[in-house]
């Protein structure tokens, strides 16, 4: 099926009373910044009696407008309150003769956490919103590693593993996305690209509605870069040196200018240096040891330029182009020692290099009619990626194998087109509808010279055609959310020009959000999705590739997608010096896909990866995190994790099902010395937990710093020691296919020195319409 053009449209009315003919006043009004005045989303707004009894309340929209309904006659006192801001009251006198406008309510900035509001943020705020966390980076999490890998696991719900996999919720089948887009590179590699200077924040959404793209199980992870909106010029450098065995350097240059109409932003970044790995595996089961001692060597620059074009206060148009050019690779010796029979013993030497180009082009238009909400925007996105991978593999002369080398030319291009709709309707109801195309476009040439493979070109393209629709409707302490995304899916796999796999089918996937808010202090949220996690182009590869005269990996063309129906319950609770998050969830997973790790019938010593699916199962958790200022100078952030999953697969030649639970919790404290001068120490742990062919044993580690700003706080230093006690090293063992036991070690332990300056001209008022670089207030047919 090539294309939809059918679809079932979500129609629900809104009931909605008038306020002239109520026995009730309404209140309502808009919260802004007083220096930035910008508008403060989220914030809360309480009315009190004389006895200072919580009468009612609610929160202030992206916008910063709030209405409070059915307000009964009399004197109370407004209070508006949110972190990092002075809270503002005010005695206010209401009677039934009609609606109370407010105007605009100024809050000014809290000097005491004055670290949460400047353009350059000291420390990460977590905000809990209605389908997502998101993560404010400050410089406490760029200190942190050079990275944005280097800084995930300081994250609630994410971890990293030794290799750079990143994990959501304890499951490896996250979907990342850059400023909102998908881009057409391993998401390993990618996250060791991009500097973590050059983030924004970085938002977790674990149960995507309708209006997103419904791919990944496990959720969303999305990094926004920087982009300033400031007038005039002005902009932020930042660098920094990371030491351990080797030196490492990463750095930033965020530049802004506005005049009239215009708005021009840049953001500049690098990444590079070295980085040891070892690995030291004994294999019982073969009477033997490995043992690899491999040097990565990376070059990394990321660019991203944009303009945004004001035609007048209802359109806008806008450009920019992220740039990832990556130059790097590694070289490494395994040591193979067969102790029973010393004849077999050989050193293997690999030289990988490896060079791509990942270019992003994005064009929007905005549209905004007349009533406050409605608004159309229609984006476009080109994604193309160019890679060469070359591999080469010498033996000693002691060994039993023959050197050989590869040549991967990958070619990836993805065209995605979108038109997002946003409809108002009344005072309590929002409709939004939009539509999406996706084409991908895949060539693979893989060339080489070694007999237990072969030459082979891979064609892989796949088309995604979809349409969503939510409703919603906000009530006094209740609102909920529904929608549906239906997709139109097909696929064509070639090897050699010919026809390995086709497959085209049709897919409803709902949603729905349901909040209840009695009082300001206390939230609650159920969640239901419908999601999918698609084989990836490696997965169903059918080349087969040597990574070690023992492993060679093989995709299966004939692997089927897994889907997942996922619920969730979160509850949030606001407490005097900071706030509370818990959360469960529950996820059925239907037709799980998992590797396939067999001996090879040709040599027992040799195994083959591949992939299958299995039969279907379930995954379960719950979290908790929290944030809380303890005095006026310490404040920290915390959380615990627990997740649960069977996994089900064949290791050698037995059908192999395990439980897999783990457990991982961290915390982050942040100490305040002076005003210019802030300690940190993190701590993270993570308990043992087992997979299919591996048993691995638990992870601590603990990481300490400072900062202290200077010249008028536009300048910081920052200091930190990662690794302290030397104990991060990942410990596995198993007995499948064969017994072994192994270490993976990187160079974890190091020195971190960083130094950034904010630069240039004031911070002058930025529209809501001009404020592109806020996801949340765009449509969902991007992702």
């Amino acid at each position: 099926m090539k294309q939809l053009f059918l679809i079932i449209i979500l129609a629900l009315t809104g009931f909605n009373s008038i306020a002239n003919n109520e026995p009730f006043a309404r209140i309502s009004g808009t919260i802004m910044d007083t220096d930035l005045q910008e508008p403060i989303p989220y914030a809360t707004i309480s009315l009190t009696d004389t006895e200072g009894n919580i009468i009612t309340g609610t929160t202030s929209e992206e916008d910063g407008s709030f209405i409070i309904k059915k307000v009964k006659s009399g004197t109370y006192t407004l209070n508006i309150q949110f972190i990092g801001y002075k809270k503002f009251s005010k005695e206010i006198v209401v009677n039934r003769n009609g609606p109370m406008e407010l105007g605009t309510i100024n809050l000014d900035p809290d000097v005491a956490e004055m670290d949460e509001v400047v353009v350059v943020a000291e420390r990460s705020t977590i905000e809990q919103r209605i389908d997502r966390k998101v993560i404010n980076v400050g410089k406490d999490l760029t200190t942190a590693g050079a990275s944005a890998s280097d800084i995930m696991n300081n994250l609630p719900s994410v971890n990293v593993d030794q290799d750079g996999n990143i994990a959501l919720r304890g499951n490896s089948n996250v979907r990342i996305l850059i400023d909102g887009k998908p881009t057409n590179m391993d998401a390993a590699q990618l996250l060791k690209q991009i500097p973590s200077s050059s983030i924004k924040k970085i938002e977790l959404i674990t149960n995507p509605s309708a209006k997103y793209n419904p791919e990944g199980m496990s959720g969303i992870i999305n990094i926004v870069l920087h982009k300033n909106a400031n007038n005039g010029f002005n902009g932020s450098l930042n660098t920094g040196l990371t030491y351990g065995e080797n030196a490492r350097f990463n750095g930033s240059l965020d530049l802004n200018y506005r005049q009239g109409k215009l708005n021009f932003y840049a953001n500049l970044g690098t990444n590079f240096g070295k980085r040891e790995n070892i690995n030291d595996i004994n294999l019982i089961g073969r009477d033997a040891t490995q043992f690899l001692d491999m040097l990565n060597d990376t070059e990394s620059y990321l660019y991203k330029i944009g303009v945004d074009y004001f035609l007048d206060d209802n359109n806008t148009f806008s450009f920019y182009t992220n740039q990832n050019i990556y130059d790097g690779g590694l070289g490494a010796t395994i040591t193979a020692t067969y102790l029973n029979n010393p004849a077999n013993n050989f050193e293997q030497y690999l030289d990988l290099d490896l060079n791509n180009v990942n270019a992003s082009y994005n064009f929007a238009y905005k549209h905004l009619f007349p009533k406050e909400g409605h608004e159309i925007l229609f984006e476009a996105d080109f994604n193309d990626f160019d890679g060469d991978e070359d591999f080469a593999a010498d033996f000693s002369n002691n060994a039993r194998f023959d050197s050989y080398a590869e040549i991967v030319k990958e070619e990836r291009s993805n065209v995605i087109t979108n038109i997002d709709y946003s409809l108002p309707i009344g005072e309590r109801s929002k409709f939004e509808a939009g539509a999406e195309a996706r084409i991908l476009t895949n060539t693979e040439d893989y060339d080489t010279n070694n007999p237990a493979s072969q030459n082979s070109d891979y064609d892989y393209d796949r088309n995604i055609y979809s349409l969503y629709s939510t409703f919603g409707q906000t009530f006094e302490k209740f609102s909920y959310q529904l929608g549906a995304r239906l997709e139109s899916f097909d696929i064509d796999a070639d090897v050699n020009g010919e026809n390995v796999f086709t497959d085209d089918y049709v897919t409803l996937y709902p949603s729905g959000f349901f909040n209840y808010t009695p009082n300001e202090k206390n939230s609650y949220q159920v969640s239901y999705s419908r999601r999918i996690d698609r084989p990836s182009l490696g997965q169903v590869s059918p080349v087969r590739e040597v990574s070690t005269p023992t492993i060679t990996v093989v995709g299966n063309p004939s692997l089927q997608p897994q889907f997942t129906n996922s619920v969730e319950f979160n509850y949030t609770r606001k407490l005097k010096n900071g706030s509370f998050t818990g959360g469960v969830f529950f996820r059925n997973i239907n037709d799980n896909i998992n590797q396939l790790i067999e001996e090879d019938p040709s040599d027992p010593a040799s195994l083959i990866i591949s992939f299958s699916n299995f039969d279907d199962t379930n995954a379960y958790g719950f979290e908790l995190s929290s944030n809380y200022k303890f005095t006026d100078w310490w404040n920290a952030n915390a959380s615990f994790e627990l997740y649960q999953q069977s996994q089900s697969g064949i290791v050698g030649t037995s059908f192999v099902e395990v439980d897999n639970t783990v457990y991982t919790a961290r915390v982050n404290n942040s100490f305040s010395v002076t005003e210019d001068l802030t300690l940190q120490l993190f701590g993270f742990y993570r308990g043992p937990s087992e997979e299919l062919q591996f048993k691995n044993e638990d992870v601590f580690f603990a990481n300490i710093g400072g900062r202290y700003t200077f010249l008028d706080k536009k300048a910081t230093l920052s200091l930190n020691f990662n690794d302290v006690f030397g104990t991060q090293e990942y410990r596995f063992s198993t007995t499948r296919p064969y017994e072994q036991e192994g270490y993976f070690k990187s160079e974890f332990q190091n020195v971190y020195l960083g130094f950034s300056y904010r630069f240039g001209g004031s911070n002058g008022k930025k529209l809501k319409r001009k404020q592109r670089d806020n996801d949340e207030a765009q449509g969902g047919g991007m992702f």
